[in-house]
């Protein structure tokens, strides 16, 4: 089925494009008219391609779904500026990483083995079929056929194989088509950033983030989509942003997830350990970072497509990274601490109530915050007054936090969607003083 989706290059040679937009779409259509009228439950082609679901409907309804994504895909190629070579490295990189994590599982049944075959054959699958993709272009006299550079086909390919490995682990199997979907759009996006990349500093960037990976996974630090989580915004940031701009990112990876582990059996018995012995979500980790991963992916897309200074986002992502710190040491510190106040009335609190602080997490949080600002200035040389301004982000970032869990946290939002806010204040914050004191 993956392999189908090397008709669609082929099909663009046709010189009408309503012809080319039936012969890219109609194979996977008819696929899936196949799937769900022609086999029957019992015989050996259903057995060959049911998903586990399909058994109880009684029909191929994965394969159909499948085939239908693609579909969907193959019009976007075809009609509205999709890269065909990036429509087909998708297609394969979801269904040959499914057959790499198959063959994983036959050699050992772990989800994190399992998982890394997904991810190299994926990866794999996904440069070949951007290679092939554009060379069948060429071979047919396509008008859209410029090749892609080589440091893009890896770029893309590796974002593609740890979104999909992503989604996959936080979803149903039979929801390949939305995995296929998703990707396929976040692609898009990429390669219209135009991203000036380099071969050396993706394989860097995989290197550094896959082995770091791994350790957070061994080490109990994060859970498997945790793990994924962390090691997709660590490449965004190393190839996007830069070695600066990971160095605090992963500062606060690491410090972070060893600060839940810091005393975490009197922190269990005082009812404030993260659950899971420590070892942080997916979900966990995208709130306290998806607003620096957009302030990342829009560095790179100013000033040529948004017309801001990429200085005002480097001090989002800072601020936004610096209030996430700040965050994790003030709770994980000092909740360790008796007689708690709470910040909106300064009346005492069982530790581990929302928006109670200690002023033993205050100091920790501002360590951490200092930590950010020291490297920031360190790497990417922002002098004194652009540290401050960090450091001043991750005390907004904490004290938002901490206003909100006595305000709103439990009744109208939950802990992560209060730790995403808290570091979105930290990062307007840091645009609003950047523009305040002139460092732009």
């Amino acid at each position: 089925m993956g392999t189908l989706a090397f008709v669609v290059p082929a099909a663009t040679g046709v010189r009408s494009l309503d012809l080319a937009t039936v012969a890219a779409v109609a194979p996977f259509v008819a696929v899936a008219a196949v799937a769900v009228s022609a086999v029957d439950q019992g015989s050996s082609w259903f057995d060959l391609f049911a998903r586990p679901g399909d058994y109880e409907d009684g029909k191929l309804y994965g394969l159909a779904a499948f085939a239908l994504a693609a579909a969907g895909l193959a019009l976007l190629a075809v009609r509205f500026g999709l890269p065909v070579p990036v429509f087909v490295g998708v297609v394969v990189l979801v269904a040959y990483g499914n057959l790499g994590q198959r063959l994983a599982y036959t050699v050992r049944t772990d989800e994190f083995v399992a998982t890394a075959g997904f991810v190299v054959v994926g990866f794999v699958a996904a440069v070949a079929g951007q290679t092939v993709g554009t060379r069948i272009q060429t071979a047919v006299g396509a008008t859209a056929a410029d090749p892609l550079a080589v440091p893009t086909v890896l770029f893309l390919a590796a974002s593609g194989a740890f979104v999909a490995a992503l989604l996959r682990s936080v979803l149903f199997e039979r929801d390949d088509p939305l995995v296929m979907l998703t990707v396929g759009l976040l692609l898009w996006l990429f390669f219209e950033l135009d991203p000036s990349v380099t071969a050396q500093r993706v394989v860097v960037a995989l290197a550094v983030t896959v082995l770091l990976g791994y350790l957070s996974y061994a080490l109990d630090t994060a859970s498997l989509p945790g793990m994924l989580t962390g090691v997709l915004l660590s490449f965004l940031t190393i190839v996007l942003g830069g070695f600066g701009w990971f160095a605090m990112l992963i500062t606060f990876f690491g410090l972070g997830g060893l600060s839940t582990k810091f005393r975490y059996d009197e922190k269990l018995d005082r009812g404030i350990a993260e659950e899971n012995e420590g070892a942080r979500g997916s979900g966990n980790v995208l709130a306290n970072s998806i607003v620096a991963l957009f302030a990342v992916v829009a560095a790179e897309a100013s000033p040529s497509h948004i017309a801001v200074d990429p200085t005002l986002f480097f001090y989002a992502f800072a601020g936004a990274v610096a209030a996430a710190m700040t965050d994790t040491f003030s709770s994980e510190f000092g909740g360790l601490y008796d007689n708690p106040r709470l910040i909106t009335t300064l009346e005492r609190v069982e530790p581990g109530t929302d928006g109670g602080v200690t002023w033993q997490g205050v100091a920790a949080g501002l360590v951490g915050a200092a930590l950010i600002a020291g490297i920031a200035g360190l790497l990417q040389h922002v002098g004194p007054l652009g540290g401050g301004v960090i450091l001043l982000c991750g005390l907004v970032g904490m004290t938002v936090d901490s206003l909100l869990g006595a305000t709103v946290e439990g009744s109208v939002v939950g802990n992560q969607g209060v730790n995403m806010l808290a570091t979105l204040a930290a990062a307007l914050a840091g645009t609003g003083l950047v523009v305040a004191v002139g460092l732009v």
